[in-house]
């Protein structure tokens, strides 16, 4: 059994169906990229798996268990993160404190114990910033912890944005163009970043327009046109695979 089952997903916006009939695995601790041209249905995927919306029909199953159109933070609570296409860090707080509220959903303590600075509430805050340092370290940007977040470096962000989907220690990450906005150099050390992540348990399912970094990185690759499926396969595969090369390149 895959760690993730979508299978007949579709959603209708009017008589637009933006995704149609949609369906695929994720297995797991595998690298699998979701790829087609502008308006392929990508993030509309992405935004039904993970409860941003609803789904007109369809199942998606993670651990065995129906999720669609559950909340989204019910959703993250069974172990699924994402991160996004544009980078959402919170102004006016440091790296270390961005990735600290990604913690938020594992942590006991409410307003009112905080509050009352109850004893296992401070100690509570001090795992949440051990783990957070360990993830800054993960990611090399630990000497970065202390600096506002959004005044680092696009490549540094996207780490960070990484770092605050760990701290909520998912089974599965979902990723939404990381190599969006990033040169050369970056993309290749997001790819290593990425490939870091599985390594460490964890499977991803990533959005992404460079091809090169998904042919290099990707276990499987689902490729979509106007919200349909069209080809689902290994990397060489899907290279040389007719219709994708239509989509792509045109006859």
């Amino acid at each position: 059994m895959a760690l993730l089952e979508v299978s007949g997903l579709h959603k209708k916006f009017g008589g637009l169906h933006a995704v149609n009939d949609v369906s695929f695995g994720v297995e797991k601790g595998a690298i699998k990229a979701v790829i087609g041209p502008n308006g392929a249905g990508k993030t509309t995927l992405f935004n039904l798996i993970t409860g941003a919306l609803a789904a007109t029909s369809g199942l998606v199953s993670f651990n065995g268990a129906p999720i669609q159109n559950r909340k989204p933070h019910q959703i993250a609570a069974c172990g699924i993160a994402r991160t996004f296409q544009n980078i959402k860090l919170f102004h006016d707080m440091t790296a270390l404190e961005n990735v600290m509220v990604g913690r938020h959903l594992r942590s006991r303590a409410g307003f009112l114990a905080s509050m009352l600075n109850m004893p296992w509430t401070l100690k509570e805050e001090r795992q949440i910033r051990e783990k957070s340092m360990e993830l800054l370290a993960l990611f090399e940007i630990a000497a970065y912890a202390d600096v506002e977040a959004t005044s680092l470096a696009f490549g540094q962000q996207r780490a960070v944005e990484f770092a605050r989907a760990l701290a909520l220690e998912p089974a599965l990450l979902l990723l939404d163009e990381p190599a969006a906005g990033l040169n050369m150099h970056e993309t290749a050390e997001i790819g290593k970043l990425i490939t870091r992540i599985r390594d460490l348990g964890i499977t991803v399912l990533l959005v992404e327009h460079d091809m090169s970094l998904v042919m290099d990185i990707s276990d499987e690759i689902v490729v979509l046109s106007f919200g349909e499926k069209i080809a689902e396969g290994v990397p060489a595969d899907i290279q040389n695979d007719h219709d994708v090369i239509k989509v792509y390149l045109g006859e």
